[in-house]
């Protein structure tokens, strides 16, 4: 199982050395850092986080409750309290022998139980890239429902990346958690 404790400063380190190269950072984090990834260029990123006073951005670590290891990064941010609305950003599980385990939809289920229970949120979105096949099977079984491709939205190299825009709402979350 899978829980969410709120990401510090305690954390940089193992989020540095998951992100180890210049494509997995843009992958993980479009422009929003520069590579390599770094304690300095992290500090402002969980400035006023994980505060349900004022919620803007809540930016979590994943632990595997059995090892008690983190096992992945995850945020949901956007947040818009007049529309009921959040994105969730930056999904990383750590280290990739570890990927096709779960991990990422435990991660992410945690994460919209958050939005919806706690955050009383109505929409919850997230943006991936369309070569990332794995991302959007486990977006799917975590009942988000693909709403359309932006097409080359993201050059690197010389490649164009598009981006699939997906979305859940909270009563086709509630009905998923019933079923």
């Amino acid at each position: 199982m899978i829980v969410l404790e709120p990401f510090t400063a305690n954390d940089f380190s193992q989020l540095i050395e998951w992100v180890d190269d210049e494509r997995l950072m843009k992958e993980w984090s479009g422009s929003l850092f520069s590579f390599p990834l770094s304690e300095a260029g992290l500090r402002w990123y969980v400035e006023g986080s994980n505060d349900f006073n004022d919620p803007d951005v809540f930016i979590y670590k994943a632990v595997e409750t059995a090892t008690g290891v983190t096992v992945g990064h995850i945020s949901l941010g956007g947040i818009s309290q007049r529309d009921r609305a959040g994105r969730i950003t930056r999904v990383l599980v750590g280290k990739s022998t570890e990927r096709r385990r779960g991990i990422c939809q435990g991660m992410v289920k945690a994460l919209l139980r958050i939005g919806f229970e706690d955050l009383k949120l109505h929409r919850i979105s997230l943006g991936v890239y369309d070569f990332n096949t794995a991302a959007i099977k486990c977006y799917l079984k975590c009942g988000f429902t693909q709403e359309g491709v932006l097409r080359d939205v993201v050059r690197h190299g010389d490649d164009y990346w598009s981006l699939v825009e997906m979305g859940i709402l909270e009563d086709e979350w509630r009905a998923a958690q019933a079923g």
